[in-house]
């Protein structure tokens, strides 16, 4: 990952976050889908602060993809 792209426009040279609302945008999903995920242990990890739920960047890269799916589609699937 190229951390210099990462921090070009962040003064502390931190990661970027995103909170629900922007994952649950990015992925297409509802928003209480992340929560659901979440309470079940399937959703990326999360930082909390307070009452918020932040994700880092790297991680949301990192869950997404180890949810590809490996498998070639069956005939079924492919229609």
């Amino acid at each position: 990952m190229d951390n210099e792209h990462l921090t070009a426009d962040n003064p502390w040279g931190l990661e970027p976050l995103m909170d629900v609302q922007e994952l649950a945008t990015y992925l297409g999903v509802p928003v209480s889908t992340i929560y659901d995920w979440r309470t079940r242990g399937l959703g990326p990890r999360a930082y909390r602060f307070g009452k918020h739920l932040k994700f880092a960047v790297s991680d949301v890269r990192k869950w997404t993809e180890e949810q590809r799916d490996t498998e070639a589609p069956t005939a079924a699937e492919g229609r």
